[in-house]
């Protein structure tokens, strides 16, 4: 007996997680990248940017929470794919 779980799926194929980690990244980046833009007038001592572009900073911590989402999904995937895995030859025993 292993205690690893096997890889039903190819490399190619991809899980729900696994997007949702790719989407939540996607997220975080878009917002961090808008966090550096809203400072930047901080320190160029400009006029700062309307209320707007601060919440849309907000998309860092919304990407976390997909990203998140995505790896503990993939979790409960695996742990579903193990117990069937040694469910199978226990019932097949009986």
């Amino acid at each position: 007996m292993s205690n690893e779980t096997p890889a039903a799926q190819s490399a190619k194929e991809s899980t729900t997680g696994d997007r949702l980690v790719r989407v939540g990244a996607v997220v975080f980046f878009v917002g961090a990248v808008a966090t550096l833009v809203t400072v930047a007038p901080l320190f160029l001592k400009t006029e700062p940017f309307p209320s707007v572009a601060y919440a849309v900073c907000m998309l860092m911590g919304v990407g976390f929470v997909i990203a998140a989402a995505g790896v503990l999904w993939s979790i409960s995937a695996q742990r579903r794919q193990a117990k069937a895995v040694s469910a199978s030859p226990a019932s097949a025993a009986q």
